[in-house]
C-alpha cells in the first residue's frame, strides 16, 4: 500500500458520504450516540473497528475502507513526531 501525502481524517470523507443526512439522523440508523458520530465527522476522534462495520453496513462499503482510511490518517501523523535514533535489531 503506498503512503498518501497528507491524507484526509476519515471524518472529512464521511461527511461528503453523509450528503444531506444530519448527524443525528446518522448516528441513530448507525446505533450511536450523536455525540460519537459528531466527533468522528469533526476529526476530534477515529474510526474504530466497530464504526468501521457500521460504516461499512451503513453505505455498502467494507469496514477495511474505512479502518484503512483511519490507518493512514494515523500512520501520516505518526510520521511527524521527532524520533530519537532507533537502532536496528538484526536476527
Amino acid at each position: 500500500m503506498t503512503r498518501m501525502h497528507n491524507p484526509p481524517h476519515p471524518g472529512e470523507v464521511l461527511r461528503e458520504y453523509l450528503g444531506d443526512v444530519t448527524v443525528t439522523e446518522a448516528a441513530t440508523r448507525l446505533g450511536v450516540g450523536r455525540v460519537t458520530l459528531q466527533r468522528v465527522v469533526t476529526g476530534a476522534a477515529g474510526i474504530s473497528p466497530d464504526m468501521a462495520y457500521r460504516l461499512g453496513s451503513a453505505f455498502g462499503t467494507s469496514p477495511e475502507l474505512w479502518a484503512g482510511m483511519q490507518l493512514q490518517f494515523d500512520l501520516y501523523q505518526a510520521g511527524k513526531v521527532k524520533r530519537p535514533k532507533i537502532e536496528r535489531i538484526a536476527a
